[in-house]
This record gives structure tokens, sequence and C-alpha cells, in this order.
């Protein structure tokens, strides 16, 4: 797989970067064989965090390389720069472009204006970009998730789990798209026990974006919030979110994870006991499908959601301690029929 990495002229204080530059393939300057020039070549150009975050980027490179191990696509991969703008996310999309690649995949609803740009400018290249649908074109494919159905879920097992009846709630940004985290997982609370009290907190305002980047801020809030009597923390945070979860686990309290089946990433085996369960987003499941659709001569066009009856969002039940709460088990089977089968409405906005 080919990685390019551009390293901001700035400190970058992102873990995940550092993480990943010990896993990184072909630099930026390999020419790659004449064979790969004739290949099928797909890439992923990273959000905040980068590769290595645990979570959402971590995703969208499983569906990466499941193409290239399935589909026998070439892959490339494309870090983000801290503190960049959309002009850096324009270059890092015309350059995976003009190499080539096709699909192109934004992940993040920060691409959008990039992608608008870029993708009028190749035509013949299919676009994809994750979690946005105010772009639209006939080459762009809007990968986009029902958040707050699996958050919905997340709020159930917080009740149900919680013995001090005090659950938090930490988004990374303030944006629309977390808000929905937030707005499903308050009404799974709620409705399963109205007397619980959830705490919320937001790590930073747009158009600071650290909430997604930074362990210590995650830890920090988490830590506030337990200070408050909170004893499961649900944490949509990116790579800020494994500070939250390393503050519960030591703290002894309950954590649930986000995006990615945070209880089987390698980076959070310490404190993998203490995730109860993790809101999945089967961001690698897009990922792939799109790469597949392109290389089918089909590519995917327009909004392609994933929501709970077709297991595009969820809980995951890897923690053994979790598999043994048959009563909360019980209550979030029973919510997810009730909202497929249209009994429960779930809020997108708090």
């Amino acid at each position: 797989m080919r990685r390019i990495t551009r390293i901001a002229t700035v400190g970058i204080a992102s873990a995940a970067l550092a993480l990943s530059a010990t896993a990184c393939g072909k630099s930026s300057n390999d020419s790659g064989s004449s064979s790969d020039s004739k290949a099928t070549k797909a890439a992923i150009a990273y959000d905040i965090g980068g590769r290595g975050d645990q979570s959402f980027n971590d995703a969208a490179y499983a569906g990466l390389k499941k193409a290239e191990d399935e589909l026998d696509v070439k892959g490339a991969e494309a870090e983000p720069s801290s503190g960049e703008g959309d002009a850096d996310k324009v270059q890092r999309l015309t350059s995976l472009a003009r190499a080539g690649n096709n699909p192109v995949i934004g992940v993040g609803f920060a691409y959008a204006p990039a992608i608008k740009k870029v993708a009028a400018q190749f035509p013949d290249t299919t676009f994809g970009i994750i979690d946005d649908t105010s772009v639209t074109g006939k080459n762009i494919a809007n990968l986009v998730f029902n958040e707050e159905q699996g958050s919905y879920l997340a709020g159930v097992a917080a009740a149900k789990a919680s013995k001090s009846g005090t659950v938090g709630f930490i988004g990374g940004v303030e944006v629309p798209l977390i808000k929905k985290f937030e707005a499903g997982y308050v009404q799974g609370v709620k409705d399963t026990n109205p007397k619980a009290k959830v705490l919320t907190q937001y790590l930073t305002q747009p158009p600071n974006f650290d909430g997604f980047a930074k362990p210590d801020l995650g830890k920090a809030a988490a830590q506030g919030q337990l200070d408050k009597g909170a004893d499961v923390i649900y944490a949509a945070a990116g790579l800020a979110g494994s500070g939250a979860i390393e503050a519960a686990s030591k703290a002894g309290k309950w954590a649930i994870g986000v995006d990615s089946d945070q209880y089987n990433q390698a980076g959070l085996a310490a404190y993998k006991d203490s995730i109860l369960t993790s809101v999945t987003k089967d961001v690698s499941d897009s990922v792939f499908n799109l790469i597949k659709s392109v290389k089918d001569g089909k590519p995917q066009t327009g909004e392609v959601r994933y929501g709970l009856a077709t297991d595009g969002v969820g809980l995951a039940d890897s923690n053994p301690k979790y598999k043994e709460m048959t009563d909360l088990i019980a209550a979030v089977n029973k919510a997810k029929q009730d909202i497929i089968d249209g009994k429960i409405t779930v809020k997108t906005a708090p």
C-alpha cells in the first residue's frame, strides 16, 4: 500500500501520526512499477487524527485493506497535517486523482469543500465522502450513517449498566454530526431510566478541531465527569476519545467506544476490560463497497446510507462482561427492533 504523509511545519501533537509513522509503506517519492500504473487503484485521505486513531480513520483503512486483499486493488493513503485548511485538502485530493486512483475517498465531512472543487475537475473519477451530504455530483458518493440509532442503543446500555444513575457524553467538536451522537445517546438513556442524569461536554468548538485529535482533552473531560459521579462515559471524539477511555478505565468505570469496536483495538488493549461496548459504524464496508462498485464498472453515486436495519450501525458485544449482562442485552435488542419497526423514532439533534 502506498502511503503519503504530509508533515506540517509546526509540531504535530496527534499521537496517531506518531503511531502511523511506524507503519508507512512507500513514501510519496516512490515512483512505483509500470505494472502498478496499470492496476486498479483506490485512495483514502484521512481525517484529523490520521491512521492510528483506533476509531474512525482506522475503520476506513480496514475497508481499503480489505479491497487490496480481496479485489486486487492497489491502495494509497494520505495523511492530514496539523492546522490545515481547505487548500491543503484540495491539493491532497488532486494529487491522488492525478495519480490514477479511482475512487478517491475523503474520510470525514471536513473534505466537503475540497471534494466539491476537485470532483468537478476529474469527472471520470469517483469521489467518496464519508459523513456528508452537503456536496453532490454525478461522480460523488455520499457515504452516511444513522449514528443516532447506534447511539440510542448505547444510551440504553449505559442506563442499564450505571449504578450511580449518572452517565456522561463527550463530543469531540460541537458540530451537527456529533450532536446526532449526543441526541441518540441522551434519548436512549432517558427512555430507559427517566431519572438518570446525563453530563454532556464538547472538547472544542469549530474551527478548532483539536477535539478529534488530542487524547489529553478527552481524558480531562472524562475525569471531570467521573468526579461528578458518572460511572459510564460515551465519547464520540475520534482519537481524543482514547483519553476518555483511559480515564474511565483507571477509575474502574465503564467506557463506551465509537466508530470501531474499540475493545479489539490494539492501541487500547490496556483498557479493554473497561470498554463495555462500542457504537459501530460500518465505515469499513462503506469504503470497500464503493471501491468494489467502481471496479465492477457500476460506481455508487449520491447518498448511500447505512442504518440499524442493515447493520450499518450497531453495538459491539466483544467484551465477555457485556455478554453476561442478560437484562442489558434484552433491553438493547428490544430497542433495536423497536427502532427498525418504527416504534421508536430517534432524534438527530438534542
